[in-house]
């Protein structure tokens, strides 16, 4: 049974690359449209910390979570604007990690001591940049595999996908 996990895993990791999704090295920069005239980042995964902090009380994680046992991973994204459009976007729900057992999760605005968020929502003229975290909850025994981001709060067909861990 571990070994047909793994070979799903395996194939969930190549689905990227076979159905025209941008893969990346780790920290590699990935350049993606959105689905808007013009729309267009270079973005790049910079940063990773597993297991990241919550950074205030109001941030549980744990057994007394009511989401169950579970860990926060903080992923650390540079944005910029290489289109001719204004980018505004939520980067939390475009981001998503995948972990070893196929299974998908959406980032989350949850403040972590890993560096600052990302705001709830992201404005960039063209030729501008930004960084931030955008944080993961996800069961305490997961094996993080590959991160993904998309335009259009994560819709947009140009999908990057970078593999874990980084270096």
């Amino acid at each position: 049974m571990r070994r047909s996990r793994r070979l799903l895993v395996a194939l969930a990791l190549l689905a990227p690359t076979l159905l025209g999704f941008a893969p990346g090295g780790s920290g590699e920069t990935i350049s993606l449209a959105g689905s808007e005239p013009g729309a267009r980042l270079d973005v790049t995964l910079t940063q990773v910390v597993d297991p990241a902090t919550p950074a205030g009380p109001d941030n549980p994680t744990g057994p007394d979570d009511p989401d169950g046992p579970d860990r926060l991973v903080a992923t650390r994204f540079r944005l910029e604007n290489t289109g001719t459009a204004v980018y505004r976007d939520s980067p939390a729900p475009a981001t998503h990690l995948l972990d070893a057992d196929g299974r998908r999760f959406t980032g989350i605005d949850l403040p972590t001591t890993a560096g600052p968020a990302f705001p709830a929502a992201v404005t960039l003229d063209p030729g501008a940049t930004a960084e931030g975290f955008v944080t993961f909850r996800i069961p305490a025994d997961a094996e993080p595999a590959a991160v993904q981001f998309a335009l259009d709060a994560g819709l947009a067909d140009d999908v990057g996908q970078w593999s874990l861990p980084l270096p």
